[in-house]
């Protein structure tokens, strides 16, 4: 009789390969690290091959191993599905959600709109915060999930969209050929932590030796949007929120490649629900392009 694959284990195996690392795997999982190791143990005994070769410090997958990656998401992604769609005629009550603004804007209309559909009898109440109270309210039970910036965050998070990270200003104006270049960016810190998109803007300007100043600082992005359209300051975006009047500049334009940074879901560490859990799923199958993201790479 053929071997089933396990649902757990395949959901640790993309952890895995995700975040490159079985340590970091465990937080994102919930379960200590060897638990997770004992999984792809059983996993690779249950398929009869190797799906895991040790690369420095991480963890890379073998050739069998990336084959198994692509089964492996559409298998859970199915299961979710399945879940969700037979539930989902039982579920009443309230469900909380935070989102941060420059997110809300480009990923609450799909989301709302798909688990309202599913969901009619459940309430679905939105707080739009910066990501540090967003942290703060998930650490006290006051969020069932928040979605957040990875890096900002501080804490284990499942990381369910990966985005380009890109230089932006007006396509009308050229603000990005002045000397010293006009930055409109988000505050400095997130809680205890450097913006990761200034960590990821700043010295990669300070590498080619293009000297800026900081003109506009905002942690809302309409305003940040503003000022960019108004060619008033050149920013940094990812690719989600480019808006029309926006130009994206390149290498042909002397700005440096930024790197990718990654959208991840919090959810209450006190308790877990039904509607928590069909929300999440609801944003995990809108928002997840980790897949085409790992293909075109």
């Amino acid at each position: 009789m053929t071997a089933l694959l396990d649902i757990d284990q395949l959901r640790t195996f993309i952890a895995i390969a995700e975040t490159g690392s079985f340590t970091r795997a465990a937080e994102v999982v919930h379960k200590t690290q060897s638990a997770v190791s004992m999984q792809m143990k059983r996993l690779e005994e249950r398929i009869g091959k190797p799906i895991f070769e040790r690369d420095g410090r991480q963890s890379k997958l073998t050739d069998d191993g990336e084959r198994l990656l692509d089964y492996a998401r559409r298998i859970v992604k199915l299961n979710t599905e399945a879940l969700t769609t037979i539930a989902s005629t039982n579920l009443s009550g309230r469900v909380r959600l935070g989102v941060p603004d420059d997110y809300a804007d480009r990923y609450l209309p799909e989301i709302m709109a798909r688990f309202s559909r599913s969901h009619p009898d459940v309430e679905l109440t939105v707080q739009c915060e910066p990501i540090v109270q967003l942290v703060g309210l998930i650490d006290r039970g006051e969020l069932d999930l928040a979605i957040v910036t990875h890096d900002a965050a501080g804490r284990p998070a499942e990381v369910i969209r990966r985005e380009r990270m890109l230089w932006v200003s007006s396509s009308r104006h050229a603000v990005h050929l002045e000397e010293p270049l006009p930055l409109a960016l988000a505050r400095p810190y997130v809680g205890d932590r450097m913006c990761p998109w200034r960590r990821a803007a700043l010295p990669r300007l300070e590498e080619i030796g293009r000297p800026y100043r900081i003109l506009y600082t905002s942690s809302n992005s309409t305003a940040l949007s503003a000022a960019i359209l108004a060619g008033l300051a050149v920013s940094v975006f990812p690719e989600s929120g480019l808006r029309p009047g926006m130009r994206v500049l390149g290498p042909g334009d002397g700005f440096p490649p930024l790197p990718a940074f990654d959208i991840a879901l919090m959810r209450n560490p006190h308790e877990s629900s039904a509607l928590a859990d069909a929300l999440a799923e609801h944003i995990v199958q809108g928002l997840d392009n980790l897949g085409d993201v790992a293909a075109a790479e």
